[in-house]
C-alpha cells in the first residue's frame, strides 16, 4: 500500500511542477487511474500535501468538484519564524517534525546533512526519554533548532 502512496505522491508532484505549483484534480478520475479507491487519494493529500509539507488544499465537492493543491512558496525567514511562533506548539510527534525538516530539505532552507542530523534527533527510537514528555521534548528542540538556522540566516544576509 505504501508504495503505491509514493506513486500517487510522485504523480502529483510531477503535476505540479508542469504547473508552476498550482493544480487542479478529479480525485475520482486518479482514483481510475491509479486503479485504487478515492480513499487513497485522500491519504495521500492528507498526509502527504499537508500545510507543514508546504502545501495548501481546496476541496470542492459535488459533480463539478475539484481537489486543488497549491505549492507555498514563501520567506525562508518567515516561515522559520512562523513554525517557531505558531506552527510547532508545546508538542510535535515524530512524523509531523520529520515533515518540517523534509520541507525545509526540499526548499533548500537546509541541506542534506542538516536534515539528516535534525530528523535524527527527532526520532523515538532508542530514547531514555518517558513516552509522555517525548512530544514536548522534541518540539523544543525543533524550535531552538529552527531559531539557529534563522540566527545564521540573518547573519548571512
Amino acid at each position: 500500500m505504501n508504495c503505491l502512496s509514493d506513486m500517487i505522491e510522485g504523480f502529483i508532484k510531477r503535476l505540479l511542477e508542469e504547473s508552476h505549483g498550482k493544480l487542479d484534480l478529479q480525485r475520482n478520475e486518479m482514483a481510475v487511474y491509479f486503479k485504487c479507491a478515492p480513499s487513497q487519494i485522500n491519504y495521500v493529500l492528507t498526509t502527504r500535501f499537508s500545510l507543514d509539507r508546504g502545501y495548501f488544499i481546496e476541496s470542492r465537492r459535488g459533480g463539478g468538484g475539484y481537489i486543488r493543491i497549491t505549492r507555498i512558496d514563501i520567506d525562508e525567514n518567515d516561515h522559520i519564524l512562523s513554525l517557531i511562533n505558531e506552527g510547532i506548539g508545546g508538542e510535535i510527534s515524530q512524523r509531523t517534525a520529520e515533515a518540517i525538516i523534509e520541507r525545509m530539505f526540499e526548499g533548500d532552507v537546509i541541506g542534506k546533512r542538516e536534515s539528516v542530523i535534525m530528523k535524527s534527533a527527532m526520532q523515538d527510537q532508542n530514547s531514555n526519554i518517558p513516552y509522555n514528555l517525548r512530544d514536548s521534548l522534541r518540539a523544543a528542540l525543533l524550535k531552538s533548532m529552527l531559531g539557529g538556522i534563522l540566527t545564521l540566516h540573518e547573519k548571512f544576509e
